[in-house]
């Protein structure tokens, strides 16, 4: 709800005395779905967030930096105020310092999460169904659930099965999926790949957004678990990035502490944020 005055009127919100419009708050309020039954959620968030980034923009123009807007992809550039937040984070958040003993310690902690690509050959059948089609959903799986009991009964229809009633244009080839790596499937039917057996079939249909899947596994090589300095690189570029992500929450923290804000309760969504990161 927006913070109301003794007059019950609606306090506008400000930063250090620039009002942020409601029309702008009523259409950032579009990137922040409320959960239901909360409609005054989405206009909180948004509130927050056009709050938080004239705080930003203020400390940049106080530092008189000027706005240099780059290239994000072919013809797609920054705004001006993107930039300049851009820049402000840049110069006042220093490059982290990564120790590599840590991230040594995190790789012998578990070297199996570090293997390369494993290699799978699978065949399946596909009853589709849209994600947000609840009976079309319920329907496919009863679907998935009637042909699973005939394939477990005699397996070797397969095949038949997969032309007779799979969606995916790999019917034409009794289902076959050919060599599959990581990362070729959705992670729900690569999940269900690297817990079954081979030469087996999926004990329960296998739901994705596509719908739902019975799957074989025909064959899996599984990766090596790839050497340390092969996954330093990646673990390297990860922690700068959960470090940046830390020490750029705790700068505007304590910027949006120091400003004057009104008409939203900005400080206790701070301390919220703090616990949570703590």
């Amino acid at each position: 709800m927006r913070v109301l005055d003794r007059t019950n009127a609606p306090v506008p919100v400000t930063v250090n005395g620039i009002v942020i419009a409601p029309e702008a708050i009523a259409a950032e309020a579009q990137n922040h779905p409320a959960p239901k039954g909360k409609p005054a959620w989405a206009w909180k968030a948004a509130a927050r967030a056009l709050v938080l980034r004239e705080v930003l923009l203020q400390e940049a123009r106080a530092r008189q930096i000027a706005p240099a807007p780059v290239e994000l992809a072919e013809g797609q550039w920054e705004t001006e105020e993107e930039a300049l937040i851009r820049q402000l984070l840049e110069s006042a958040i220093p490059p982290a310092v990564i120790d590599e003993d840590e991230l040594r310690a995190i790789y012998d902690d578990a070297p199996d999460r570090f293997r390369g690509p494993s290699l799978f050959e699978a065949a399946h059948i596909l009853f589709p169904a849209a994600p947000d089609d609840a009976e079309g959903r319920a329907a496919a799986r009863s679907r998935a659930e009637t042909v699973l009991a005939e394939l477990h009964r005699d397996p070797r229809r397969f095949a038949a099965l997969a032309a007779e009633h799979s969606a995916c244009p790999s019917r034409a080839n009794g289902g076959m999926l050919g060599q599959l790596a990581s990362g070729d499937t959705v992670p729900e039917f690569e999940a269900a790949l690297c817990s079954m057996d081979e030469a087996s079939i999926s004990g329960t249909p296998v739901e994705s957004r596509y719908g739902f899947h019975l799957i074989r596994l025909d064959a899996r090589v599984r990766g090596e678990v790839l050497p340390f300095t092969t996954v330093l690189p990646h673990l390297r570029q990860a922690q700068e990035k959960a470090d940046w992500v830390r020490a750029s929450r705790a700068y505007v923290e304590e910027l949006a502490a120091q400003a004057e804000v009104t008409g939203i309760d900005l400080a206790d969504h701070l301390a919220k944020e703090a616990r949570l990161s703590a």
